[in-house]
């Protein structure tokens, strides 16, 4: 498997267990408001969801450490 196929899966792997995850704790249906979280920006500081209310928002996930294991 190539190193591409193999981050791909992980990158895969891990949103899988983030919408399962999501899913027990509380089932959204189409509409609902996405909850509100918190992260770091990347620009220093913090960020909420709630602060981009009414912008296009993209959420990438993706891994930090692309070493083999």
């Amino acid at each position: 498997m190539t190193n591409q196929r193999k981050t791909l899966s992980v990158i895969l792997g891990t949103v899988w267990m983030v919408f399962m995850l999501v899913g027990q704790t509380m089932a959204l249906q189409v509409g609902d408001k996405a909850p509100d979280f918190e992260l770091e920006s990347s620009k220093g500081g913090k960020l909420k969801l709630s602060s981009l209310r009414g912008k296009n928002v993209l959420i990438n996930v993706y891994v930090l450490d692309f070493s083999p294991t």
